[in-house]
């Protein structure tokens, strides 16, 4: 790995010796109590919140091209700005493509995890959605230079025999969710292992990367809802319309949430199947209240529903809003509440952040009213 991509410091505590805590607590207090009675130490400790950690890096834009035949989806092929190696990933990573406007949209590598050179993205035009697809597409040409943050993978690979007792790997893409999907099946190709797949889309038109996809043969079957209609789950499982897959069987799914809530009901009742997911989209509230968050710079009172988020309640008021993954692990729509009592629903916040009022818009909630520093 090039020095540049080498870890830091320390950033927080290691854990207990006996793995019962995330942070060992003797060291955690030893740290704080130096910190206060002697400033010099806390001048010299390398240790502070792991989110000041913002590294980003800069990449060249060296490819642009059109994947989909209703030209809605392009991939942009991403170099190094220096000339250098990218840091290493693995199957089902994505990063944080840091936009001109401000935003910052996250989107799943699809290229190759064997080569440095370069990591390829895709991004679907969203006419009404955020502004950051539109963007992409509309403004981001070869020659350009974007900084990104990542890779990160909140979507692993367990292979057989690897973290996996499966006998059998089943991927299901939907749509623009091919994109974490490629890189795996070129791991499992590449392995020998024993897979096949499902692939749905609204029209032929309509699915990206269909050229790329023919070298893996019958292995993949391509189904549209305009000619075939919905595919029931035991098709998109590869299973029997009455046993359902067989046992031993890991599926790896991404693509619109009505799929994938599907796929959880159906495989509920079966412990010897392996679900793993990723939603592009944000998750359906659960055990949600209505509650109101109140505006400090404006005094507004936003009445946040029960099944909304409260990210969702604000763009109402401020379509500006900074957001990305509406899933709770980015930050990047972290704010402060100065007043009431937060519902945390992430596992990103630090103690000492959540200490501090800090919450995640795209999933916290409160009880009564929070007042919001915005």
């Amino acid at each position: 790995m090039n020095d540049r991509y080498a870890p830091g410091p320390q950033v927080t505590e290691p854990p207990s010796l006996n793995g019962r805590w995330q942070r060992d607590p003797a060291l955690r207090f030893g740290t704080k109590l130096l910190k206060t009675w002697f400033p010099l130490w806390g001048s010299m400790s390398p240790l502070r919140d792991g989110a000041e950690n913002d590294s980003t890096l800069l990449v060249r834009i060296v490819a642009r091209t059109k994947v989909a035949e209703d030209e809605n989806v392009i991939a942009l092929t991403l170099a190094d700005a220096n000339g250098g190696p990218l840091p290493m990933w693995r199957a089902g990573a994505h990063l944080d493509l840091l936009l001109p406007s401000g935003r910052m949209r996250e989107y799943s590598l699809c290229g190759d995890p064997a080569t440095s050179d370069y990591y390829r993205i895709a991004v679907r035009r969203i006419p009404n959605g955020g502004g950051g697809s539109t963007e992409v597409h509309d403004t981001l040409t070869i020659g350009d230079t974007v900084k990104i943050k990542g890779p990160r993978n909140a979507f692993p690979i367990a292979l057989p025999g690897f973290g996996s007792t499966a006998t059998h790997l089943r991927f299901i893409a939907g749509g623009i969710g091919i994109t974490p999907i490629l890189p795996m099946l070129a791991s499992a190709e590449r392995l020998g292992l024993n897979w096949s797949m499902m692939y749905t889309g609204r029209s032929l038109d309509s699915i990206p990367f269909r050229d790329e996809l023919t070298q893996y043969g019958d292995k993949i079957t391509i189904r549209t809802d305009d000619t075939h209609g919905l595919p029931t789950m035991a098709e998109l499982t590869g299973g029997s319309p009455t046993t359902g897959p067989a046992p031993g069987t890991a599926i790896y799914t991404c693509g619109p949430v009505p799929m994938l809530e599907g796929l959880r009901t159906y495989l509920r009742d079966r412990p010897d199947i392996e679900l793993h997911y990723e939603r592009f989209s944000p998750p359906p509230v659960e055990n949600g209240n209505d509650f109101t968050i109140r505006l400090t710079s404006t005094n507004d009172e936003i009445t946040v529903a029960a099944n909304e988020s409260m990210l969702t309640a604000l763009r109402r008021v401020n379509p500006a809003v900074p957001y990305s993954c509406q899933q709770g692990f980015c930050g990047t729509c972290k704010i402060r509440a100065t007043a009431g009592t937060i519902d945390h629903r992430d596992m990103t916040l630090t103690d000492t952040e959540r200490d501090q009022g800090y919450l995640l818009t795209c999933v916290s909630r409160a009880t009564g009213q929070l007042t919001l520093d915005i």
